[in-house]
């Protein structure tokens, strides 16, 4: 493994354990048994190599993605898919948290473009089946809603002092956006 990754894998160790709020170069340095100098001839800052981090876990988060989905019915691929997401926050709710930031700061995230837009093409397949209710964009905002608010109570869990959410209300939370967004029978089918 090269420098830039062992970096990279370091500073993603670091925001798994501690989160973005304790993310120290020291930390990373230590980690990669690397000096600074090391680290900013690589990244240029500390805000450059978290940066790359958090684009690197979105380059994770996807590849997950693309690999959980095993049906071609494309409702049951929207489930795997929404299991996968929520798995992902839910085994690195701290890591989770960090990348929900950089998004809400505004940050330029190809890989989570590209994630979002494979929640789109899912959805699209459904659409083109005619089993869809609302437009894509309606659907894709309930499942991407449930999903984050799902992945929130993982994240949130210790502040709530509660245990995380068992997988039945997890399956009930995705049923339920499942069902907002799918038609009762689909279009062109009669009984």
């Amino acid at each position: 493994m090269n420098t830039r990754d062992t970096l990279l894998n370091a500073a993603l160790k670091v925001l798994e354990e501690e989160g973005e709020a304790q993310f120290s170069t020291r930390s990373v340095c230590a980690i990669a048994k690397v000096t600074a100098p090391t680290l900013y001839h690589h990244f240029g800052s500390a805000d450059g190599l978290l940066s790359a981090a958090i684009a690197e876990a979105f380059a994770q988060f996807l590849e997950s993605k693309r690999t959980a989905v095993q049906s071609s019915d494309p409702v049951m691929a929207l489930r795997e898919g929404w299991d996968d997401y929520v798995r992902f926050a839910a085994a690195r709710p701290r890591l989770y948290a960090a990348m929900m930031s950089r998004v809400l700061d505004g940050a330029e995230i190809p890989a989570a473009e590209q994630a979002f837009a494979l929640l789109i093409e899912r959805i699209a397949a459904i659409a083109a089946e005619g089993r869809l209710a609302p437009t894509i964009e309606v659907a894709a905002d309930l499942i991407w809603a449930s999903a984050n608010a799902a992945s929130l109570l993982h994240v949130t869990a210790r502040l709530r002092k509660v245990a995380p959410p068992t997988s039945a209300i997890l399956e009930q939370i995705r049923e339920g956006a499942v069902r907002s967004i799918l038609n009762s029978e689909p279009k062109g089918r009669s009984q």
